[in-house]
């Protein structure tokens, strides 16, 4: 428990979308302070921290505080050299040189060389689900020790912005890691935090690396990039699954920082002296997942009835999350928001169109399991929903409430017997359907669709943005159509931070380097 002081400064209301608050801006400006401990009530803890194997928002905001990769995504989600000094792409936009910055140092002192880059790659490439963003790799080439070169067999027109993913990140490793096997490798990093105590079903805490050489060539933090400076001893993430538990610590001053919020639970916040609820916008999207592999929803129709009993306004409220309704895998203003186009495939709670596909499908009342999880109340609420719009329709349902570890893991893996679960997903909508390949075939768990796999074949092999465009929406219709996912909303993070915890910036995930408290 930290220790308590009093809070002076009045709350300052944040609304949806705004992406910094005056007192956060304000506080920017000040001299920070050094030393302390941030007490972070998080909902649950990470399961592993290989970051190859990671797609959980809980193992990648502390993966994020530990590695850092070759390139990286700024507060404008845009590319930039994070590890690389730089890169350089051919004529042909097949190869790739990347200059490592010198002098670099792991959390255990050893520098970083292009030596650990290859080793980091050649691993990610047997392990990783996001292995795919490798398998046209030709060649890896480290003519010295700050040089390396990945050449590919064909153009990829958006091979940088692949690299730059958050979701099994490229984060490097020690070449002691090579041979490590998947989620067992010893959790050593260049980020500016490095990994102290942790235990299971507990806490973590993330300690200042004093190894950290930060890039002085930027005025301060831009996203994952830039210069990051740490003010803080450490970082505690107290594992509070359930929500009242959370919006306590943030009452009595036991948490600095809060997250996973419904807003009935954030509504309890606002006017308590001290604590800026806010929520962010744009954060994730909402997804119902159906096992494409599992019978019975191996069959399109029955995945298809299950899309068709969907009513949203249903589910959204039973999340009881910040949301907005929109049917598009990519978010209105980006470049891959498919307009109406594919939108005929959203909302439809038809129960008779249901009933039609099921009996098209030669269903005959077997079971189908609905997977959740007790950390996330969203998650659960809103597979319970979906469960009774399921039966309405005749079908069998069973629901499976589990722990998130498990309920994450099952997903990436396919096992635990589920038929339809749900998860949120984060930066794919921003970032594009390079970020979304991976996610879109592992998730539901696809094989062998030649339309998505032709689709993305013209995507990658194009540098007009029209072509891309195009190629795009002819996956996301497959996607929605096939119903191997069905699109609930865009999602708000409903967060709360202590008036005395200073420097924070709005982003997709909590981000401690650069902040401190003011106490």
């Amino acid at each position: 428990m930290k220790h308590l002081t009093p809070r002076n400064l009045m709350l300052a209301a944040v609304s949806a979308g705004a992406l910094m608050t005056a007192p956060f801006a304000s506080a920017l400006a000040q001299e920070a302070k050094m030393g302390g401990t941030v007490i972070y009530a998080n909902n649950s803890g990470p399961g592993q921290l290989d970051p190859q194997m990671a797609a959980s928002l809980v193992e990648l905001e502390v993966i994020q505080h530990v590695f850092e990769a070759l390139v990286a995504m700024d507060a404008g989600y845009a590319a930039k050299p994070m590890l690389a000094e730089s890169w350089e792409v051919s004529e042909d936009g097949k190869t790739f040189t990347f200059k490592l910055r010198q002098g670099v140092k792991f959390s255990d002192g050893q520098e970083m060389t292009s030596a650990d880059v290859l080793a980091t790659f050649e691993r990610y490439a047997e392990v990783s689900p996001g292995k795919a963003t490798l398998a046209d790799v030709k060649e890896y080439r480290t003519p010295d020790d700050y040089t390396f070169i990945i050449e590919l067999n064909n153009l990829n027109a958006v091979f940088i912005d692949q690299l730059k993913t958050p979701v099994y990140p490229f984060s490097i490793l020690p070449a002691s890691q090579r041979d490590k096997p998947a989620r067992e490798i010893d959790v050593i990093g260049t980020g500016p935090f490095k990994l102290g105590e942790w235990v299971k079903d507990s806490h973590l805490i993330i300690e200042k690396n004093e190894a950290y050489v930060p890039r002085e060539d930027a005025e301060g933090p831009d996203g994952y990039v830039g210069k990051k400076t740490v003010n803080v001893d450490a970082v505690r993430y107290n594992f509070v699954p359930e929500g009242n538990s959370r919006v306590a610590a943030m009452q009595t001053g036991e948490a600095d920082i809060t997250t996973a919020l419904s807003k009935d639970l954030l509504a309890r916040l606002e006017g308590v002296e001290g604590v800026t609820p806010i929520t962010v916008f744009p954060y994730c999207q909402n997804y119902v997942i159906l096992h494409s592999s599992n019978a019975p929803t191996d069959k399109r129709e029955i995945r298809q009835a299950i899309r068709k009993v969907a009513g949203i306004e249903d589910l959204i409220i039973a999340s009881g999350e910040s949301a907005r309704k929109d049917h598009s895998m990519s978010y209105p203003g980006t470049d891959y928001h498919t307009g109406e186009e594919n939108a005929k495939w959203y909302d439809e709670n038809d129960i008779d169109g249901a009933m039609a596909l099921l009996k098209e499908a030669g269903y005959n009342g077997e079971e189908i399991v609905v997977q959740s999880n007790t950390n996330y109340s969203w998650m659960r609420d809103t597979m319970l929903v979906l469960a009774e719009q399921m039966k309405a329709a005749g079908m069998t349902v069973k629901v499976d409430i589990t722990d998130w570890t498990t309920n994450a893991s099952n997903l990436q893996s396919g096992g635990g017997g589920w038929n339809v679960s749900t998860t949120g997903f984060c930066s794919n909508a921003l970032l594009g359907p390079q970020q979304w390949q991976t996610m879109i075939y592992n998730f539901p768990h696809i094989e062998g669709n030649t339309v998505l796999d032709d689709a993305y074949t013209k995507f990658y092999a194009s540098m007009d943005l029209a072509d891309r465009q195009a190629a795009w929406q002819t996956i996301e219709a497959e996607v929605l159509e096939g119903a191997y996912m069905i699109k609930v909303s865009d999602r708000g993070s409903n967060r709360a931070i202590a008036d005395d915890l200073k420097g924070f910036r709005e982003f997709n995930m909590n981000i401690f380097w650069d902040v401190w408290l003011d106490r």
